[in-house]
């Protein structure tokens, strides 16, 4: 059976974040996953995470001003020290509150840039690598679809394995975000076994709508979550969805597949 983290960046909304931590225990969950949780001190963080028994499993680098379009920076020519910062404050997070893995934001660049975005992408990966090695993060590098994220740098989990590859740090792993590859790619089934090796995270939300993982949506999730079992995946899924009404009475997905 799968090990599922809780995305509390996107469930119980309806809840201040620090109170989506033991939204998320109550509904049975003992990690939880998030996004950029940096507005908050670390002694907060810890002592919330510590009080109700959860584990914080993964958060990203900051994504710098949406209202400017910004989305990271690792592969955005030029602001090779703001990504510097914001990783290293992605990493003294994650290890004082004992997340494994980062997920790095590679960043909009128009397309004339692309050619030098990915060198700078490639460059400032193998640096942050090199950083971290021996400490037991795991660098993440997910496609985001282009009609969430237009212009985002890496949208396709093909060209991501061929960017690890060209990493080459043990280091760096490909997050396999079903909604995503979905809409950019499909075929999500033998993409999953051909990506094996590189896979370090999975995510899971319906499509298109980014809702319940149920069967109101186009992707058979009964299908994935035994391909995953068949592969030998068993790192954890994380349930990265937009709840369509009440979290809780939405989990009853879970249940129909057997997983609860």
């Amino acid at each position: 059976m799968p090990d599922f983290t809780a995305n509390i960046a996107f469930l119980f909304p309806d809840l201040p974040f620090l109170d989506r931590i033991d939204a998320a225990k109550a509904a049975g969950f003992d990690k939880v996953e998030c996004h950029f949780p940096y507005e908050f001190p670390l002694p907060v963080l810890k002592e919330r995470l510590d009080r109700a028994g959860v584990a914080l499993t993964g958060l990203n680098t900051q994504p710098g001003d949406r209202a400017k379009g910004e989305w990271g920076f690792a592969g955005v020519p030029g602001r090779e020290d703001q990504f510097q910062r914001d990783f290293a404050q992605a990493v003294s997070y994650a290890t004082a509150l004992g997340a494994a893995v980062i997920h790095v934001m590679a960043g909009i660049v128009p397309e004339e840039s692309r050619e030098a975005a990915r060198r700078t992408y490639v460059s400032n990966l193998r640096g942050a690598a090199r950083e971290v090695a021996g400490t037991g993060l795991t660098l993440l590098l997910e496609p985001l679809n282009r009609r969430d994220a237009p212009g985002y740098l890496v949208s396709r989990s093909d060209d991501l394995a061929g960017i690890i590859a060209e990493i080459g740090a043990p280091n760096v792993k490909l997050l396999f975000d079903a909604y995503h590859v979905q809409i950019m790619e499909g075929d999500l089934i033998r993409r999953m076994e051909k990506h094996r090796a590189v896979i370090g995270h999975v995510q899971v939300a319906g499509v298109p709508d980014r809702a319940e993982p149920d069967e109101d949506n186009e992707i058979n999730y009964a299908a994935i979550f035994r391909a995953l079992e068949r592969i030998g995946y068993g790192g954890l899924v994380g349930l990265e969805y937009k709840p369509r009404g009440d979290t809780v009475a939405g989990l009853k997905w879970m249940r129909q597949l057997g997983l609860r």
